[in-house]
């Protein structure tokens, strides 16, 4: 494997007792933002110690697994790092999910407590119905933490439930060390985004946090304790994580929150007023973004670098963002599984259309179906070995084997890679399609898409015609003052002719108002093919 570009730490080693020493020297330093006030790293510093206390006062145990569930304010950071700090397992979630959604993880993840946010305390009591799951302690953070504490009594908490507040927690025990914790013990879980079906618990080491700064942080985005860091990804996601908490506090920077969802007009607002310098983004967000009649100036924003991950970024979007701001998108690869970006543009060396190259420590493999190394321009499924992987998927030994093969991890994604070492995404392995005997990337015919004026997003699947046969099909989303009328979706059916070989284009296109996605801006072409079927 490559060499790092930093030593491992120790053996003994708890993520949140390095951040809390290295933090220290910020002191008045702002450490973070949210839609409340500001909270400087000394107080970060000084609650992070004081929750770990209080969640051993409250009774939990090193070991035992919290859910978090809870929106981007500052208790998010100071509940996930407090866990690590008392040696506790935060399990974080999606807090844009379903009753049924949160009822599976708390059976699935069997946790102790909670952490969640007031607004969201009833669904978390819905849910634990549902689950036929008790919990012993559960702490309430904003928003609206005081008045859900105040109302507690009217959801009829079981016996042995105790409900307090996030303040309360902190002022409940008596600050000590930090545990003992081990470079490889379980330190959290992310459960994955269920882009291809139910969500699976993906449990991660101390160590592994590390690893994502060190090598990518460190590498690819340089983060200084000057730069203001907002990432539109939250903090439950690996990605929002690693954007949000681990590498601007590593550096000493200062990090925008935000509660509410990214539109447009919330995230420009923030662009603005805080001067933000590095900004992480989906592509369906940059999307967006483009085409908001809010779009800033270049001169009203600081941006220095920009990073896009959750899917591939069409290239014509990349190039119409930095020719608007003058500041090129970092469109990187990473996963739940591999906690962050492993693959990625780098400053200076952008390729619009690719995914860049591997982040020092890490080493990319494509392998065909037989298992061996693909030849440059063939498609081959993607295979990462690095230090951030995590250990397996929780109680699902099936899947764990069929992603975590020895010291390597097969993503699921499928990449072409070109002589100068660039690689080029070419879709998910189960959205690929094979048309007339030869694979098409559902990628490569939606960025041909993407780039019509008259085409905001697009997504392709295939379909089986009435004899048997794959037929490409395009569901396509407008931009406004377009009409959607057959004339245009034979003039878009062209357009894809004349830039692909002719058997890539789609046979058919329909219009519609959006595309099912998951919370992290991942288009679900599983959800298309499943209306198609019921459709047939």
């Amino acid at each position: 494997m490559p060499e790092a570009s930093a030593p491992p730490p120790p053996a003994a080693y708890n993520f949140a007792a390095d951040l809390v020493a290295r933090c220290a020297a910020y002191g008045a330093r702002r450490a973070y933002v949210d839609d409340d006030g500001t909270l400087a790293y000394a107080e970060l510093c000084a609650r992070i110690r004081a929750f770990a206390a209080g969640l051993l006062a409250l009774g939990l145990r090193p070991e035992e697994r919290v859910l978090l569930l809870a929106h981007d304010t500052t208790d998010w950071p100071v509940a996930f790092l407090g866990a690590l700090h008392a040696g506790i397992v935060p399990v974080a979630v999606n807090t844009l999910l379903t009753v049924d959604d949160y009822a599976y993880m708390l059976s699935d993840s069997r946790v102790r407590g909670a952490v969640v946010s007031g607004a969201l305390l009833p669904t978390l009591r819905q849910a634990l119905d549902q689950a036929a799951h008790r919990l012993a302690t559960i702490v309430v953070a904003r928003p609206g933490a005081a008045a859900a504490v105040a109302a507690g009594g009217a959801l009829a908490w079981p016996d042995g439930t105790s409900v307090v507040s996030l303040d309360q927690a902190l002022a409940a025990g008596a600050g000590r060390p930090a545990a003992t914790t081990r470079a490889d013990d379980v330190a959290f879980w992310l459960y994955s985004s269920g882009s291809t079906g139910r969500p699976k618990g993906t449990v991660h080491t101390h160590v592994n946090l590390y690893w994502t700064d060190a090598l990518y942080a460190r590498n690819v985005l340089a983060l200084q304790p000057s730069d203001v860091a907002f990432s539109a990804a939250k903090l439950f996601f690996a990605y929002g994580l690693g954007n949000a908490l681990t590498f601007p506090l590593s550096a000493g920077a200062t990090t925008i929150l935000m509660a509410e969802r990214p539109t447009p007009p919330a995230v420009f607002e923030r662009l603005v007023r805080e001067r933000v310098t590095v900004f992480f983004g989906v592509p369906t967000l940059y999307a967006a973004l483009l085409a908001s009649p809010a779009l800033p100036a270049r001169e009203r924003v600081a941006l220095r670098a920009c990073v896009s991950a959750g899917e591939a970024l069409p290239r014509e979007i990349g190039e119409r963002f930095a020719a608007h701001f003058g500041c090129d998108i970092l469109d990187g690869i990473g996963s739940t599984e591999m906690l962050h970006i492993f693959l990625s543009n780098r400053p200076g060396a952008v390729r619009y259309g690719t995914t860049g190259v591997p982040v020092p420590g890490y080493e990319i493999e494509l392998r065909g179906e037989d298992g061996r190394t693909v030849a440059d321009g063939h498609i081959g499924d993607l295979y990462i070995r690095g230090p951030s992987a995590a250990l397996h998927y929780w109680a699902n030994r099936t899947q764990s084997r069929a992603t975590f093969q020895g010291e390597w991890t097969k993503s699921g994604d499928k990449y072409v890679r070109e002589p100068d070492g660039y690689y080029v995404y070419a879709g998910r392995a189960d959205d690929m399609l094979k048309v007339s005997g030869q694979y098409v990337s559902p990628f490569e015919v939606e960025g041909v898409l993407v780039r019509h004026p008259a085409v905001l997003e697009a997504a392709v699947i295939g379909r089986t015609d009435a004899d048997g046969l794959t037929r490409t099909k395009a569901f396509v989303v407008l931009k406004p003052g377009h009409a959607a009328e057959a004339a245009l979706a034979e003039t878009l059916k062209a357009f894809v002719k004349d830039k692909l070989a002719p058997y890539k284009y789609p046979r058919d296109i329909e219009f519609v108002a959006e595309l099912p996605k998951t919370a992290t801006g991942k288009i679900q072409r599983f959800r298309l093919r499943e209306r198609e079927q019921a459709a047939r």
